[in-house]
């Protein structure tokens, strides 16, 4: 058991956002506006739905092209 308690070890990145806490006092007010102007959004789930539904499902092989009888439709 040690008589001196030593301090707790913080890295150098966690005292550089402490310091910049400091210096900037607004800055998380404004981290959480610029996240809820492109992040934090309501989502219309019917909406969403919709858009999922009216997709149209890609080819298995979409690099190559075949005609109705399966062969390939690059005249050669």
């Amino acid at each position: 058991m040690y008589l001196i308690r030593r301090p707790d070890y913080q890295s150098d990145t966690t005292q550089f956002i402490h310091r910049l806490r400091e210096q900037k006092p607004g800055l998380e007010e404004r981290q959480l506006q610029g996240r809820n102007l492109l992040w934090d959004k309501d989502v219309d789930r019917e909406l969403w739905g919709d858009l999922h539904a009216s997709k149209i499902r890609q080819k298995a092989y979409v690099y190559y092209s075949f005609d109705e009888n399966g062969y390939d439709s690059i005249p050669t």
